[in-house]
This record gives structure tokens, sequence and C-alpha cells, in this order.
């Protein structure tokens, strides 16, 4: 039998290295869906007077799209709330839960989008493919420099990710659209346009698929996907004087923060604050983990090797 004791423990937190939005993102959110909105208007009206399924579907999206920012952006904002009593971690997890909502929304959005598409086309109206066209043309503008905004920060942060995403495919739909409204106008094939709105469809579930589950992992307090456990588990045993670890788990604070607490069992005497200075540096250099804390537990009859390296 071991004797542990479980009264020792080091933490500390590291905030370097973290990849957070810009300082300005509450403008790039702000200019997003101001642009979008009223392209949204103009698109839905376009659509509504010409008969085209294709822009209304497209509007569908661009819709969700404004109300995917602005949740995400009000999940940013309270992101960033001080710690309280009550919320001893402030309201980081708002990001989490807005990712969640804006792949909810989107879903939303597409079962709109089908159930009219298949309407259409047992009941097609004639559409006006030249304006179709030139109003979609517009939409390719919008979003992307919509995009634009959202370029720096979407490979650090989901909430990011997904409005860089939903904006580069509106703009991918609107090109789709405009080639729509060109074959319409030259064939006269209305059923193109429900057509069309399908494949929408499908690219929105595509892009909202991989958005769900990884904002619904993220809400179960999964381990982060760009984090391997077995890597981090084989680390930590190989810092010098660790016999062995249990206890470690990993969890995201909010879309760009990561949380770790382990036990850690070592030699009586050992470790001292070097240890776990050393500890919480790997783990920031490595893994991007800033809010790192270790129970020390100590084995006093433990004659682990001292001499190996971080």
């Amino acid at each position: 039998m071991h004797d542990h004791s479980h009264h020792d423990h080091g933490h500390g937190h590291s905030h370097a290295g973290h990849s957070h939005a810009p300082a300005n993102f509450g403008r790039a959110f702000a200019i997003g869906i101001v642009l979008n909105t009223g392209f949204v208007a103009v698109e839905a009206g376009y659509g509504l007077a010409t008969q085209s399924m294709a822009l209304l579907a497209d509007a569908g999206h661009n819709l969700a799209d404004v109300l995917g920012l602005a949740v995400a952006w009000a999940g940013a904002t309270l992101a960033q709330r001080k710690p309280t009593k009550r919320f001893t971690y402030g309201l980081r997890g708002s990001s989490i839960l807005a990712a969640l909502t804006n792949a909810l929304l989107l879903l939303v959005a597409l079962g709109a989008i089908v159930l009219e598409a298949i309407h259409r086309f047992g009941d097609p109206a004639p559409v006006a493919g030249a304006t179709v066209s030139m109003v979609a043309a517009v939409g390719i503008a919008v979003n992307l420099s919509t995009a634009l905004l959202f370029m720096r920060g979407q490979s650090h942060d989901i909430n990011t990710r997904a409005a860089y995403l939903h904006m580069m495919s509106d703009a991918a739909v609107s090109a789709g659209v405009v080639v729509t409204g060109v074959i319409i106008w030259r064939t006269g094939l209305t059923w193109i346009d429900p057509a069309v709105s399908l494949v929408i469809a499908a690219l929105i579930f595509w892009q909202t698929w991989g958005l769900l589950k990884e904002s619904l992992a993220m809400s179960m307090d999964a381990v982060p996907g760009n984090l391997d456990y077995d890597e981090i588990e084989a680390a930590l045993q190989a810092l010098p004087g660790v016999e062995r670890i249990h206890d470690l788990h990993i969890w995201p604070m909010s879309t760009t923060e990561t949380v770790l607490t382990v036990h850690l069992v070592t030699p009586a005497g050992y470790p001292g604050d070097a240890f776990l200075v050393a500890m919480r540096s790997m783990l920031q250099k490595r893994f991007s983990i800033g809010h790192a804390t270790a129970q020390i537990e100590v084995d006093a009859d433990c004659h682990c090797s001292l001499e190996h390296g971080v």
C-alpha cells in the first residue's frame, strides 16, 4: 500500500500564446450584420417579385447567417465578462452556446428551404433569370467582403470559423444562383430553380454538420478536437519525478481556452516550484493549455528517477 498525501497541490494560469479574436472584432460583427441585413432585404424583395425560389432560398440562408452573426457577437461579448462568485469562470462558456445555437439556426433554415423547393418542383413558377443573376452577383460581393472581416481569427475560434465559413459558402451559393439565373434566362427551364435550392440546402447541411458536432461536443465538456488526450497524458507522465498520473481531465472553458486538471503521484520531498513552472510551461508551449491545475500526491515509497528532463 502507498501513503498518498492529498493536501499539496500546485496550480497556475498562463495566457501567453492564446489565440483570441482581434480587438476590433465587435466592429467586424457590426459591419457584417449591417451589410448582410441590407442584402437580405434586397434579395428577398427581388425573390418575391421574380418568383425565384433560388433567390428566396439564398435570402433565407443569409438571414440565418445574420442571426448567427448576432448570436456569435453576443457570445463573444459575454465571454469577456469578468468572473464572479457565482460564475467563477466568468461567462466564457457562452461562446460555446453561441456556436451551438448557430448550428441549430442553420438547420432550421435548411428545413424551410427543402420544403419550399419540393413544393416548387410540383408547382413551378416563371422566373426572371436575368434579374436573379444580377441580384445574386451583388450577393457574391457582400458575402466575400464579410468573410474577409473574419479571416484573421477563423483558424483559432469556432465562433469566428462559423462566421467565416458561412460567408464564404454564401459567396459560392450566390455564384451558383448567378449561373442558375443565366440558364433559366437562356433556356426557360424553371425546374433548375428549385433544383439549385436543394443544392444550396445540401451545402448548408455539409457546413453545419461539422459545426453542430464540434459545438455539441464542446458543450458536453469533451476534449477539444485539436488536442490528443493520449499525447498530453504521455507528456505529463514523462515529467521528472512523476511515477504515475490519474484523474486527467481536459475540457474547453470557451471556444478559445482549454482547462486541464490532473493528479500526479511523486516521491516524498518532490516536487518544488520549479517542477510546477516546468509543467505549466510544457502544457502552454506544446498544447496551448493556459489553465492547468495539478494535484500532487506524495508517495513515500516511490523511488522514481529524477534525472530525465521535461
